[in-house]
């Protein structure tokens, strides 16, 4: 008996059906969405366009992106790191400075955490301060915050 093959192609997923299935996973800025998208376009697809009708209907939205990630990255990084990151993904600065201040509510608490968790005592010498002091610089927190963090009394916490 001959055995019957079956032709399976695959369903031909539109650019609006791949966008709404990244959105429905999280959020994305628009720089973000559109650069993942132009990888699917043809010459006929209006990106642009699209994302216009996406953030008309509510679908898109700079400002949920912001809270999202400043929900995700205050526990771990500091203002600078968390607006740098916002600003390689195209979110305006108006929200940037809006997500700074409440980011700057919350900095030198989480400072701490972060320092407590990876060093946990205080520098005994020069050498050690500045070695805690680059790591606090590098997740993103300013130097005054590194400064209140690292000469803090021991009676503080």
């Amino acid at each position: 008996m001959p055995r019957e093959t079956r032709l399976t192609t695959k369903p031909v997923v539109t650019l609006r059906a791949r966008a709404l299935a990244y959105l429905a996973r999280r959020e994305y800025s628009e720089k973000e969405l559109a650069h993942k998208l132009s990888a699917y376009a043809e010459e006929s697809d209006d990106i642009p366009a699209l994302l216009e009708d996406f953030k008309q209907r509510g679908w898109l939205s700079e400002a949920r992106y912001t809270e999202q990630i400043v929900h995700a990255r205050k526990s771990r990084f500091g203002s600078v790191r968390v607006a740098h990151e916002l600003r390689e993904h195209g979110v305006a600065e108006e929200l940037i400075e809006k997500a700074m201040d409440e980011l700057k509510d919350s900095e030198l608490s989480n400072a701490r955490a972060v320092w407590q968790k990876k060093f946990g005592e205080a520098p005994k010498n020069r050498e050690a301060w500045a070695k805690q002091a680059r790591f606090l610089q590098g997740r993103g927190f300013g130097f005054d915050v590194i400064k209140k963090v690292l000469n803090a009394d021991e009676d503080i916490d």
